[in-house]
């Protein structure tokens, strides 16, 4: 699920990065912060770093990940004891974790725990996988979770595609079911090049897909639509 990069920090810039950590997320107002901002379209454009972040050690650390599929990129806090309602997700992930002690990633569909520790590697995640993250610990984890951009394609024979939670389902049912059953499809539908144009409004997602692949939406859960034009 996770797997070492080429791409790395120095463990003093990583321990000089945690004595430098936005206020949000040192007084517990705000889980994550974004330290850059998008250029263009969220999902497929380059994102540059935001000028408060600019000549800091975030900077440093953002520039030490030279790959040309950056996306959003923030800083997470994960409190000792907690962890993430299990879920997958569209776009797969870089990740540089800070510090925490007995933290984990866990695989849930293979049932592997991937410990995580301050090295100052970047790993590469699959996200598609249903995952969640926990502390085991008695400090907090920080790390840096950098999104990667989605494949800008075109599609022939394109048929454009909404899927939208019908209006009777409670919204957080309704996000926990899409990234259980339908964020799979989707980040396998992205890395196999099978849709383009993703979009997200509200409680619905939109893409272009090739006609020919129209029948692989049968996984899509009931308590949704499927709109087609």
């Amino acid at each position: 699920m996770i797997t070492k990069t080429l791409f790395s920090t120095s463990i003093e810039l990583v321990q000089n990065a945690l004595y430098m950590l936005p206020q949000g997320l040192l007084d517990q107002t705000e889980e994550r912060i974004t330290i850059n901002k998008p250029t263009g379209d969220f999902f497929y454009s380059p994102w540059e770093i935001k000028e408060e972040f600019k000549g800091t050690v975030w900077e440093e650390i953002y520039n030490s990940l030279t790959v040309s599929d950056k996306g959003e990129a923030r800083i997470i806090r994960l409190n000792s004891g907690e962890s993430y309602i299990s879920h997958a997700d569209m776009d797969d992930r870089y990740h540089l974790n800070l510090s925490g002690i007995n933290c984990f990633l866990i695989d849930l569909d293979n049932k592997i725990f991937h410990e995580l520790n301050a090295d100052g590697i970047w790993y590469d995640m699959d996200a598609g996988r249903i995952h969640t993250a926990a502390n085991f610990g008695n400090r907090i984890r920080f790390q840096v979770v950098v999104r990667k951009l989605l494949s800008p394609i075109v599609i022939d024979n394109a048929v454009h595609v909404t899927i939208q939670a019908k209006e009777d389902i409670d919204k957080d049912d309704a996000r926990y079911i899409f990234d259980s059953q339908v964020s799979p499809w989707l980040n396998q539908a992205n890395k196999h090049r099978k849709i383009a144009n993703f979009k997200v409004d509200g409680t619905s997602v939109s893409f272009n897909i090739n006609r020919d692949y129209l029948l692989e939406l049968v996984i899509i859960p009931t308590d949704f639509n499927i709109i087609t034009a």
